[in-house]
């Protein structure tokens, strides 16, 4: 089966001024100098979009985005559009985040409708899906994700490139892990319901791994198959680290 080259994207989450545009431009550099096996993304926060594209130019590093609105314009104060997101440099777009999903109370329908807008609008979505703890302990984590692919991923996406990030919710942020044949089975179950949902079109997909990703254990969860990749939190923020997680593809 074919698939494409591994994407490692790094989300900054609710984090960044202009003084740490100098990180991008840190990995930009060394990026540039000793080029990376593996597309790497940046996904700032809005308010530094259009200034770390001019920072990036179009380089080493591709600039994505963290979320956007269903609707392609309209009274939505507040929020930013797709085709914003574009106007501004943005390439890629992270959807349906488990922190925007538990704290937005998004659906996987308004995740599907967000991945609709971006794609229409020229992104390349990158599509989130996981299972909480209880979730995990109750043997359900595979379901879970399963059906999320399954209300998540827009007819569009079929054709078009996307990617799917498995983010454990238990693992964001704290330091804990799955084990890697926990990743290799929800991985493969990921696959198998892509395929489902779109056919064909769903061999190609990188399917990101995400959950406290570090340089020390970022080449092990690289090497499993089926993972496609990696969706980075806190590690990205500084350059340094985030090119130890790229090292390891």
């Amino acid at each position: 089966m074919k698939q494409s080259v591994k994407l490692i994207a790094g989300n900054w989450k609710m984090n960044g001024l202009a003084v740490n545009l100098g990180e991008a431009e840190a990995l930009k550099q060394a990026l540039e100098a000793d080029p990376a096996a593996c597309r790497v993304v940046l996904c700032p926060p809005a308010t530094l979009i259009e200034r770390m594209a001019r920072l990036l130019g179009g380089g080493a590093v591709e600039l994505g985005a963290q979320d956007c609105h269903a609707s392609p314009s309209g009274a939505f104060t507040g929020s930013t559009s797709a085709g914003m997101l574009t106007d501004a440099g943005a390439r890629l777009v992270i959807l349906g985040h488990s922190e925007r999903r538990a704290g937005f109370g998004e659906t996987d329908a308004d995740v599907a409708a967000k991945a609709e807008t971006a794609v229409a609008a020229g992104l390349e979505p990158i599509i989130c899906v996981g299972e909480t703890l209880a979730q995990r302990e109750a043997g359900e984590a595979v379901a879970v994700v399963s059906r999320q692919i399954a209300g998540s991923l827009p007819d569009s996406l079929a054709g078009r490139p996307f990617a799917v990030a498995y983010e454990p919710v238990w693992a964001i942020g704290t330091g804990r892990t799955p084990t890697l044949e926990e990743i290799e089975v929800v991985h493969r179950a990921i696959r198998l319901a892509i395929r489902a949902r779109l056919g064909e079109a769903g061999d190609i997909a990188p399917i990101l791994y995400g959950g406290s990703v570090k340089p020390d254990n970022a080449a092990e969860i690289l090497a499993i198959p089926e993972v496609g990749g990696a969706l980075v939190g806190g590690a990205s923020l500084k350059a340094v680290d985030f090119l130890g997680i790229i090292r390891g593809v």
